[in-house]
């Protein structure tokens, strides 16, 4: 390393582990990335998302001036503007005419200043976050039972625990730092269990000693079956509940018909299976139950998290080391926005609107007339109002709801109708982005600087890299120009640490212990001292010291409810919202990929966080598979009343029959229709607002390609004439993978065209087998293949991972080779990357357990490098180990297309 080079301690913004990030720029200002080894929350671990993170420091695509209507502007004009059609729609139609839309990608200043701005400068509550979409049935569960948003444990329990019961989490692939802590417990400790519950068997099942593939939405069912085992076998912590609770008769009520028997029906489970677990949990005083989006996205989720609770409450197995029920956040702050009051339902640092004590409270130490006395719109409802013309001006930052809200077409027709839309980006192109009249240019992680809040209640510091690019800058800085245009005091912030200083104030004003949300330690912070912050946990309240031990919350009750008494919940069981029919059979599954984020407007610009699955596909069982006549890796259209997207097929029996899924990321910057919540109802939760992402009903049949394509290509198209489509990033270029209903008229020109050489001077090869329709071309230019494409009347049988390698790397004179389409002699062909770290393929895992015996995940590692790096990879190496072993087969892997002929 050169010596000169200087280091930079920030935090990972992907999901919520928050785990620590060493970022070490040389002069020349090259960016290397490695874990932070003092961080508490990962101990130097990174993903493979975090791992990247020096790949998507670019400009490519950046937003990096206002633009208003299309054109290029200066500062000064976009904010006038803004202000100006602000204050005129609040003038002739009220506070409540204006919205702001948010995101719990967004650092906790910049959210603390978006929500005083709306909440209380403008009076009104109607400021929503993305994080709506993944969080808010935690917050009304930890609410209803706790009295306050309260998550009681620390990561160091999931390693500390007998037994860990994941609900609704592929914490491989969603948060996998934790789940590389909890697979080292596991491998240190012979004795640890862990339960995985989901309808799906995911890469975290390979992880468990039981998988209960339940019915979709059937998780009530379960723990309230749990609950009515633990009374009858005598699991009552007597003397925790009398202390410590109130409602446990009536929650046992709502819970005493629920016979093995009938939890059997209602979820599908067998009643062995059942019993197993029950008798697990009920004999296991350290069990952590993990639970994530498939609690929290339902129409019941509020009632899915109080049914968790319930059990830990009714057992006592809370705030100790080992136990406890925790909830894993989805988005890098959404636990910030949680804190600064981000939610429509809100006030800043865990207050409530409807609370008349907190709004005065707040009212005072912000020194306004009034401040918002009723919940604003959530999300779904908000986006309604955009609709219908109640809401005439609306800000969206750093978000893509016309990708990520349920039934997406109907926001972008609400988005048309609107008066007057501004969107806050990193990113010039987005879904979101056509609809706005104003862009503003905001900064990437790697230019701003704050702090985020992780799962387990730890604020860390995100640092700038460097200075910012172009005209972006800071959200809050944004808002604050704007808010001082529309004539507000309270917004003359110099640098982040002036409103980390007064939102730590807030915390601890007028606070003497009834609010748990406390980091009033920081209220007279210094400018050296906000940057230096190293980690810490809240509550940190003026005059204490930073704890270096865990906080744990109610292992001795303590909770904030009036009487300070926990409340266990009656929660009758309610299935889904939407129901399958003859015209939409199916239940639909959404979530996420291991080497992706939400819509890809980060990681879409990292080549090797492609490599993995480079298309959007929909995983459905062999036997539906069969009935509906989908061929592997063919195309099926999944719709229904809402929408419709295209989707690669991967028949797999680890999809239940009935049930398939598909993955979220993909948007129209990707793919030609793949959009998939797009067809996810507007069903939510009563109480938390949140969206039911987890069990739409859809119609799917197959997509009836005549043709279909591959092609690698060093220049974006600017136009795919092809009715499916989907692109990738390589290190070269793009790869994309292609398919119609009818054939172009001139297969020369379309191929010239998507390849972007026109009618430009090329060296061609090409090959042509009238017979069975296959056609290939290599385009040759300066030295080095410029294009290639090859179609096919079947899927393009290829091996896509060789030949990005060659044709990243070949000259002119190799590249007649690649027509080929598999390596020639003397080369492997590494088949799909399974390894992104080391670039190591299946192929070359499967020699290594074929050939040379390997039998554990850490073998494969010394023979091939697999799972050595960030090991996020480590899950599907155990899987194709245990295909292997078990079955002597070729292994089934998530990769949807990677033929090799």
């Amino acid at each position: 390393m050169n010596v000169s080079s200087r280091v930079v301690q920030t935090t990972c913004p992907y999901c919520g582990t928050g785990c620590g990030v060493e970022a070490r720029i040389s002069p020349s200002g090259a960016v290397e990335i490695a874990g932070d080894p003092l961080h508490p929350a990962n101990y130097g671990r990174l993903c493979v998302k975090g791992s990247a993170l020096a790949e998507t420091l670019t400009l490519e695509g950046r937003l990096l001036h206002p633009i208003i209507k299309g054109a290029r502007a200066s500062w000064r004009e976009a904010v006038d503007l803004v202000a100006r059609r602000f204050r005129e729609t609040i003038e002739q139609h009220g506070p409540d005419s204006v919205a702001f839309y948010v995101s719990g990608q967004m650092l906790t200043e910049d959210y603390y200043v978006a929500n005083k701005f709306m909440k209380g400068f403008l009076a009104s509550a109607n400021i929503d976050t993305n994080s709506r979409l993944c969080m808010a049935s935690s917050v009304a569960g930890h609410k209803r039972a706790f009295g306050a948003d309260i998550v009681p444990n620390v990561y160091e329990d999931i390693e500390e625990a007998d037994l860990v019961v994941l609900v609704g989490s592929n914490l491989a692939w969603c948060h996998p730092v934790l789940f590389q802590r909890l697979e080292q417990a596991k491998a240190r400790r012979a004795d640890m269990r862990v339960v995985n519950i989901d309808p799906r068997r995911t890469a975290t099942s390979e992880i468990a000693d039981l998988q209960l593939s339940l019915k979709p939405g059937s998780d009530v069912a379960l723990f309230l079956g749990l609950l009515r085992f633990l009374e009858r076998t005598g699991r009552r912590h007597a003397a925790y509940v009398d202390r410590h609770t109130k409602g446990a008769d009536n929650a046992l009520l709502a819970a005493q018909d629920w016979s093995l028997t009938k939890v059997a029906a209602a979820t599908g489970l067998d009643e062995t299976a059942l019993a197993e677990f029950y008798e697990a949990f009920a004999a296991t005083e350290r069990t952590v139950t993990i639970y994530s989006q498939g609690v929290n996205q339902s129409s019941a989720g509020t009632d899915k998290v109080n049914a968790i609770l319930n059990c830990h409450l009714f057992t006592g197995r809370i705030g100790l080391p080992g136990a406890g029920p925790f909830s894993v956040t989805g988005q890098p702050n959404a636990m910030g926005g949680r804190e600064v009051g981000g939610l429509a339902n809100q006030l800043a640092c865990h207050m409530e609107l409807e609370n008349a004590r907190h709004r005065e409270i707040v009212r005072g130490f912000w020194g306004y007339e009034r401040v918002a006395a009723k919940p604003g719109l959530k999300a779904v409802d908000l986006f309604e109002a955009v609709g219908d013309g109640r809401i005439k001006a609306l800000w969206i930052i750093g978000t893509n709801p016309v990708a990520s809200l349920p039934e997406a077409d109907k926001i972008k027709r609400a988005l048309a109708a609107c008066d007057f839309v501004v969107v806050s980006d990193v990113m010039a192109e987005t879904d979101t982005a056509p609809f706005a009249h104003v862009q503003l240019p905001a900064q990437p992680w790697g230019e701003k600087d704050g702090v985020v809040t992780n799962s387990e209640r730890r604020i860390s510091r995100q640092r700038a890299l460097g200075p910012a690019a172009g005209d972006a800058m800071p959200d809050w800085q944004i808002l604050c120009s704007v808010a001082r245009a529309m004539g507000a005091k309270g917004f003359d912030y110099a640098v982040s640490a002036d409103i980390f200083r007064e939102y730590a104030a807030l915390s601890g004003h007028l606070n003497h212990g009834e609010r748990s949300f406390d980091i009033s330690a920081c209220a007279e912070i210094s400018a050296a001292a906000y940057e230096s912050l190293r980690p810490f946990q809240w509550p940190w309240r003026r005059g204490e010291t930073a704890f270096a031990r865990p906080k744990r919350f109610f292992a001795n009750g303590g909770f904030f409810t009036p009487d300070g008494r926990a409340r266990l919940v009656a929660t009758p069981y309610r299935p889904p919202q939407s129901r399958t029919s003859a015209a939409a059979p199916f239940v639909l599954n959404t979530g996420r990929l291991r080497d992706q984020w939400h819509t890809m407007t980060r990681t879409g610009v990292a080549p090797r966080l492609s490599q993995h699955v480079a298309e959007p596909f929909v995983e459905i069982h062999p036997e539906d598979a069969a009935s509906l006549k989908l061929q592997p890796a063919g195309l099926a259209r999944v719709s229904n009343a809402h929408g419709a997207v295209i989707l690669r097929t991967l028949i797999t029996d680890r999809q239940q029959r009935g049930s398939v899924f598909a993955p979220i990321h993909w948007t129209d910057q990707h793919a030609a229709a793949a959009r998939v919540d797009a067809l996810v109802a507007a069903n939510v939760d009563p109480l938390s607002g949140q969206p039911e992402l987890k069990a739409s009903a859809v119609r799917i049949e197959a997509w009836p390609a005549v043709w279909f394509g591959f092609a690698l290509t060093r220049k974006k198209p600017k136009e795919i004439s092809a009715g499916y489509w989907a692109l990738a990033r390589t290190r070269f270029g793009w790869r994309i993978e292609l398919a119609g209903k009818t054939p172009p008229r001139d297969w020369d020109v379309f191929a010239r065209a998507l390849i972007g050489c026109g009618e430009a001077e090329v060296e061609l090869a090409q090959t042509h087998d009238p017979r069975s329709g296959a056609r290939r071309w290599v385009f040759i230019q300066d030295g080095r293949p410029s294009g290639l494409l090859f179609v096919a009347r079947e899927p393009v049988a290829a091996s896509r991972a060789f030949l990005c390698a060659e044709f990243e790397k070949a000259e002119a004179g190799d590249a007649r080779a690649l027509l080929a389409g598999r390596p020639r002699e003397g080369l492997a062909d590494p088949g799909q990357t399974i390894c992104v770290c080391h670039g190591v393929g299946a192929k070359a895992i499967e020699a290594s357990i074929a050939l040379h015996g390997a039998a554990d995940p850490e073998a494969v590692g010394r023979l091939t490098k697999a799972g050595t790096g960030c090991g996020s990879c480590r899950s599907e190496i155990r899987r194709i180990l245990k295909d292997r072993t078990d079955q002597g087969a070729a292994p089934e892997r998530t990769p949807v297309l990677e033929h090799a002929e």
